[in-house]
Parts: structure tokens; C-alpha cells; sequence
């Protein structure tokens, strides 16, 4: 990694011009096209097919490859592959890998007709969401691995723009092309495009790492483990391997941070509950409350993209000027209480420029968290471990969200859209009370 204390210190949008940087923008894009079109987009495919709701439903489990990536996080992080990680490294060998993965079963999505063989597209669908995850937790080791700790935020930024743009385009780019010239003809053009993050894995440097003070210790267990177990052959290797893969990666974790990991951990789990609470209610809430179907693709889709986007380069640029802690605060801080504009929406009922002003606070406060909680997961992982540690990471971040988030319906219903917004900006409050005990035991910035 990048030696922060040799690194010069970018300031404003000048960090945006670093070519890591602007690498991690299409490598965003590449990590941003496979998630819909294993997802609603598909979904979309099968249902104008006329495929029945159940087998919809069940196919919609191909995405929890992204729920599960940290069981083979591991391997990303340790194993190298054959004639690609020598070529190309040990993080740009998985990427590279992983998008040939995503590319392939795209195509063959496009080359075979659900209605006459949907098993086959349900095996080329898992193909690509299995590589779109293991993309995810190869890129997320590069960005962390590839630029020193005051430029992550913007590289968060930059890969949160590639990624929704990328997102938009498998969305309504690939409806639109579904419309026009057919399904298969709409997944075949997104299968090449996955060759901009090929392309860009190719001409990107390997990351130059070296393993951090005090990981040069831990491999000492593996070593003791073979001098003394009496186990042998393959359950001695298979033993080995899950000590230094599995184990090592959290004993690291645990005895850098002491009893604060606990509080770090919480901290995680709780960071953006208040957001993913509230977002799975988002659109019935714009529906109920009376405004139109076009009117919430203007504002809250194609505005709400703008905010969103401008947030996470503000959140970028204002981590590289004064650090991560100032900015975990605020965010941690704004994201709940911005919740309390959609509850002031439900009062005021179906007025655009309700609309507008809730979606503007809501979105680029998002953006600006989402940006600076990236840079914050990235400096708690270790070069050696990174895969594995982010991964982690990133799954508490996002699973108390989404497992809370099935309750969201029966709530709403219960207590109001008001009552609902209010309570989804209390869930938001454990955060704060975290961000500030952290200031206090375990500096974020450190």
C-alpha cells in the first residue's frame, strides 16, 4: 500500500484526477452492471415472458450470492490463480477472472430462451451473479490496497459513480434496448460491456502491498499448527489453510482493536440501518401519498441519482481535507435526521417541491455517507487480510438493513407514513451515541 506519510495530499477535486481514482470509476461501472441483471431486471425479462410470480420468486435467489460472499472471501484473499495471478497480480488476477465469469454467463442469458429452457438460464444466471460478488470482494481489496488512507474516501466516490451509472444502465438502458430490438439483444450488449472493467483491470498497476506491522507475526500459528498436529495428508493441508485463511483474518482483527471491536462492530451494523430501513418503503410511500409514476422516475430516480452522486464526491473531497472522523460524525448524525423530511412530506401530501427537498437532503446526505463509511471500512482492514476483513465488514453493514427491512410493510401500516419516518430516524440514534463512544476508545482516523 501506498505510504500515507510520503503520499502527497490531494486537495479539492484535484484527487479526482488520480488515475487510481479514475480507474476506480470504471472499475465501479463493472461492479454496478451484473446487479440488476440478475435482479429486477431479470425479474422483468421472465414476468414479460409470462413466467409465473412463484418461479420469479425463486429465481430471485440467485442474488444471494452477494449476501454470502464472505464464505469464499477467503479464497480471494489467499489462493492464487493459475498463470493469471502471475501475469497479473494477486488482485487484478481475481477481477480479471471474476469478470470473465459475469461476461460468459450474460452471454449465455442472452443465447437461450427462458421459455424453453429456463433451467439452463437459471445456471447461467448463477454464474453471473456468483462472479458479480466475486468481483465485489476482489475490487473492494484493490481500492483498498491500490491508494493511500486520506484518498479513499474519493476512491469510494468514484467507484459509487461508476456504479450507479452502471446500475441505470442495466435498469432502464437495458428496458429501453428490450423494447426496441428484443431481450437477448439487450443482454448480449451488456455482456460486452462488461469489457470496460476488463479492460481496465488489464492497463491498471497491481496494488504494491506489504504485509502490516505486526501481520508478519500471525503466519507463526500455521507454523505451530503443522509442527504439532498429529493430523496428515490433505486434512493437515485443508487445516492449515483454514487457520491462515479463515482464522488468522479475525484474530488479527480482534487483537488490533481489543474490546473496541465490539463497539466498532456495532457501529458497523448500525451505521446505515436507518437508510435501508426507510428505502425499502420509498416507493409505495411516493404512490400512496399520490404523486405519479413519471413523477418519481424524475425526481426521485433521475434527481435522486444527481444528489446522490454529488454527495459521494462532496464526501470525497471533504475526507481528503479533514480526515474520516469529522465526517463520520456528521454523517452518522444526518443520515436519520434527514429522514424526518419524508415525514414532513407525509404532511404536506402530494407538493413537487416537497418531493424535491426531501429527496435532495436524503440523497446526497446518503452519497456523502456511503463515501465516507467506505473510506471507514477500508482503514480497519490489514493489507494482509484485506478480502477477507472487507467482506466482512461490508456483509454487517448491509444484513441488519435488509433482514429489519422485511418488517418494513407491516409497520407503515400499522402506525402511518408519519409515525413510520419518525421511527425509522430513531433506529438511526444507537449510531450516533457509537460514532461518538469510537471518538473516544478507537479514533476512526487511526
Amino acid at each position: 500500500m501506498n505510504n500515507p506519510t510520503t503520499a502527497v495530499h490531494s486537495k479539492g477535486f484535484k484527487v479526482y484526477l488520480n488515475p487510481r481514482v479514475v480507474g476506480m470509476l470504471l472499475l465501479g461501472f463493472s461492479a454496478g452492471l451484473p446487479l440488476l441483471l440478475v435482479g429486477g431486471t431479470f425479474s422483468a425479462w421472465l414476468r414479460d415472458l409470462g413466467l409465473e410470480l412463484a418461479a420469479i420468486g425463486f429465481l430471485s435467489w440467485v442474488g444471494m450470492a452477494h449476501s454470502i460472499k464472505i464464505l469464499w472471501a477467503p479464497v480471494v484473499d489467499r489462493m492464487p490463480l493459475p498463470l493469471l495471478t502471475r501475469l497479473l497480480g494477486r488482485r487484478r488476477s481475481w477481477m480479471f477472472a471474476a469478470q470473465l465469469m459475469i461476461a460468459a454467463g450474460l452471454a449465455g442469458m442472452s443465447f437461450t430462451d427462458p421459455l424453453q429452457n429456463l433451467g439452463l438460464v437459471a445456471v447461467w444466471a448463477i454464474m453471473a451473479a456468483f462472479g458479480s460478488a466475486t468481483q465485489d470482494v476482489a475490487i473492494d481489496a484493490y481500492r483498498v490496497e491500490a491508494a493511500p488512507r486520506h484518498m479513499q474516501a474519493a476512491m469510494a466516490a468514484s467507484y459509487v459513480t461508476g456504479y450507479r451509472v452502471a446500475v441505470l444502465a442495466a435498469g432502464a438502458g437495458a428496458l429501453h434496448l428490450a423494447t426496441v430490438s428484443g431481450w437477448q439483444l439487450a443482454y448480449g450488449t451488456m455482456a460486452l460491456l462488461m469489457a470496460v472493467g476488463m479492460i481496465t483491470t488489464l492497463v491498471s498497476r497491481e496494488p504494491e502491498t506489504q504485509n502490516d506491522t505486526g501481520t508478519g507475526q500471525l503466519p507463526s500459528a500455521v507454523d505451530h499448527y503443522m509442527a504439532h498436529t498429529l493430523d496428515t495428508g490433505f486434512r493437515k493441508q485443508a487445516a492449515a489453510w483454514l487457520i491462515g485463511a479463515v482464522v488468522m483474518p479475525l484474530v488479527d482483527f480482534f487483537r488490533r482493536y481489543g474490546l473496541a471491536s465490539i463497539a466498532i462492530l456495532a457501529f458497523v451494523a448500525t451505521f446505515r440501518i436507518s437508510d435501508i430501513f426507510m428505502g425499502v418503503m420509498a416507493n409505495p410511500f411516493y404512490l400512496d401519498l399520490g404523486f405519479s409514476k413519471q413523477a418519481i422516475a424524475n425526481i426521485a430516480a433521475a434527481f435522486g441519482l444527481v444528489m446522490t452522486l454529488a454527495g459521494a464526491a462532496t464526501g470525497g473531497i471533504l475526507v481528503s481535507r479533514y480526515g474520516i472522523a469529522p465526517l463520520l460524525v456528521f454523517t452518522a448524525f444526518m443520515a436519520p435526521a434527514t429522514n424526518i423530511t419524508f415525514a414532513w412530506l407525509a404532511v404536506i401530501g402530494p407538493e413537487r417541491y416537497g418531493l424535491i427537498i426531501a429527496i435532495m437532503a436524503d440523497n446526497i446526505t446518503g452519497g456523502m455517507a456511503t463515501a465516507v463509511f467506505i473510506a471507514y471500512l477500508s482503514s480497519l482492514t490489514k493489507t494482509a487480510f484485506t478480502a477477507t476483513q472487507y467482506a466482512l465488514l461490508s456483509s454487517l453493514m448491509t444484513l441488519p438493513g435488509q433482514f429489519a427491512g422485511g418488517f418494513t410493510g407491516v409497520l407503515a401500516a400499522n402506525v402511518g407514513w408519519v409515525a413510520f419516518f419518525l421511527i425509522t430516524a430513531a433506529i438511526g440514534l444507537p449510531a450516533i451515541v457509537l460514532v461518538l463512544l469510537l471518538l473516544r476508545i478507537a479514533h476512526p482516523d487511526h
